[in-house]
């Protein structure tokens, strides 16, 4: 049985990781006779379903790169060329690195570095985040999240841009990331009501827990793809007549690639595909219901 919702009055949290190793139906499929092109659009056969609610709080698009190694930091201040003044606020992201070096008994502090990593553009108008990084490129859109098409359209538009710039030598992983946040009107008897997948709790143990943290990792061999999903309710909240519980699908492809390879836009659509079928097979009917 799976847990019941209680109250906070402390943090209970449990955290589960699994990799490569099958639970359950080792035979068992995800369902791939749905194909789910928007978020919160569902295709089955002909009928489409759209959520006007949709509970998606950021959508992410990110890329781990190799730059040239003479590549200057100072380069990417001219990124806001292309952004002209649709992004106006600039926040510098800095690093700070250190360390101790031990030998035998002793402790020797080591040299600290410190420098500028990247730049991060925001848009509080458009809800879109913009960072530009020695080591990546990521692209955000906060909620409301529209469609697909629109949010890898722009998110191919800025990655240009920094491509142009940058010129990076290679991909090393790329990324696809939908945070949702779902809010369970409460009272409820049991998770199972609107996700399917929940801690489990022995059963010769109190039923109830007051939050919980959970982290799966669930690989797709076919598209060299891994699906780190994280579970947790979110315990920044006051409104007590519903619980806010984060589902965050991150799906990750770590094969290298050209900037350039077309391929890596269709490789984005199979991430989008194994993303909803994960989330579409996540939820309840119940869930759905929260949504339209």
């Amino acid at each position: 049985m799976a847990g019941r919702f209680s109250r906070p009055n402390h943090n209970f949290f449990g955290n589960m990781l699994t990799q490569g190793v099958w639970i359950g139906n080792k035979n068992k499929k995800l369902n791939r006779n749905i194909s789910v092109h928007t978020c919160m659009e569902l295709e089955l056969e002909t009928e489409r379903v759209v959520f006007p609610n949709a509970p998606i709080t950021e959508a992410v698009i990110d890329f781990r790169v190799q730059l040239p190694e003479n590549f200057e930091t100072t380069t990417l201040n001219f990124y806001s060329d292309f952004l002209e003044d649709r992004y106006p606020d600039k926040i510098i992201q800095r690093f700070i690195k250190g360390g101790i070096k031990i030998t035998g008994s002793d402790e020797e502090q080591m040299d600290t570095t410190s420098g500028v990593r990247g730049l991060q553009f925001v848009s509080k108008k458009e809800k879109k985040v913009v960072q530009v990084q020695v080591d990546g490129f990521t692209f955000s859109k906060l909620k409301p999240y529209e469609r697909w098409e629109s949010f890898i359209a722009d998110g191919r538009t800025f990655w240009n841009h920094y491509t142009t710039l940058t010129r990076p030598k290679s991909i090393l992983r790329m990324s696809l990331r939908y945070i949702n946040r779902i809010e369970v009107p409460f009272p409820f008897n049991d998770f199972n009501e609107y996700i399917l997948t929940n801690p489990q709790i022995a059963p010769n143990l109190p039923q109830a827990v007051s939050n919980f943290f959970m982290r799966l990792e669930i690989p797709s061999p076919d598209i060299d793809a891994l699906a780190i999903i994280t579970q947790t309710i979110d315990s920044k909240y006051s409104d007590f007549s519903k619980v806010p519980l984060i589902l965050d699908i991150d799906v990750i492809h770590s094969r290298e690639h050209k900037p350039n390879d077309e391929k890596i836009w269709s490789i984005f659509e199979e991430l989008h595909v194994f993303k909803n079928e994960i989330f579409f097979n996540s939820i309840t009917e119940k869930a759905r219901g929260l949504f339209s």
